[in-house]
């Protein structure tokens, strides 16, 4: 067995409007019993994730936040990788009417209230950034993406980034797929990450996912050519 986890997105990837098929599920455990880890990788917050997910105990660890925050179902702790945000930023959005979820360290809103939160950025000179997930827009501490809460879970994990497979839809599953050993996105998935990933789904969201996994489990995506110049360094 060469590929030792699955790291996953959670909207428009193993979700479609926030909600999770039996087959996608089923899917998911045939993974948790080939004796392979799972890993939710998902810019939500953790207790949007709660109201919207029932599941999160099939994995063995949720990085959450954007990559702000590593969640373990089992012990139910969480550990923070990110700083909160800075108060002048959540009272400066407000005030210019900017529709805005606080979470641990993400600051989540929705286009065009993008252009809002730049200016913000850029008058208070905090060292932030943007990030966006199709419609969802996310301010976070500079340097903050999926990847760097995808590394300390699978430091914790014990299992190095060349022998996961993880798979995508969006803007912000650029960085966590390039530090996986092999990338997949789903049919549904924006044009530049298909074209960044190793292989892409015939399927659309959950559906692809479960073709993705047969292909693992069967054969240990043997037959996927993987680019080594779309990767991370190891």
């Amino acid at each position: 067995m060469h590929y030792l986890a699955l790291a996953t997105d959670y909207d428009g990837t193993i979700a479609h409007d926030g909600v999770t098929d039996d087959a996608t599920l089923d899917a998911l455990r045939r993974v948790k019993a080939s004796g392979r880890k799972l890993i939710l990788v998902t810019g939500r917050e953790l207790d949007d994730l709660f109201a919207t997910f029932d599941h999160t105990d099939l994995f063995d660890l949720a990085v959450v936040e954007n990559g702000a925050l590593v969640y373990d179902p089992v012990t139910k702790q969480t550990r923070q990788i990110a700083p909160p945000p800075p108060p002048q930023l959540v009272v400066e959005l407000r005030r210019r009417g900017v529709p805005l979820s606080v979470g641990r360290s993400i600051l989540a809103t929705v286009v065009p209230h993008e252009h809002a939160v730049l200016a913000a950025i850029r008058e208070l000179g905090v060292e932030w950034h943007v990030i966006f997930n199709k419609g969802s827009v996310m301010a976070l501490p500079s340097g903050v993406t999926k990847a760097t809460g995808l590394k300390p879970a699978l430091d914790e994990l014990g299992i190095p980034p060349e022998r996961v497979v993880g798979v995508g839809d969006a803007e912000n599953d650029h960085a966590f797929l390039r530090m996986c050993g092999l990338s997949a996105a789903v049919a549904n998935a924006l044009p530049a990450l298909k074209d960044a990933a190793d292989v892409v789904t015939i399927s659309p969201r959950g559906a692809g996912v479960v073709e993705l996994i047969d292909r693992l489990l069967a054969d240990d995506l043997a037959g996927v050519v993987r680019r080594p110049q779309k990767h991370d360094p190891a």
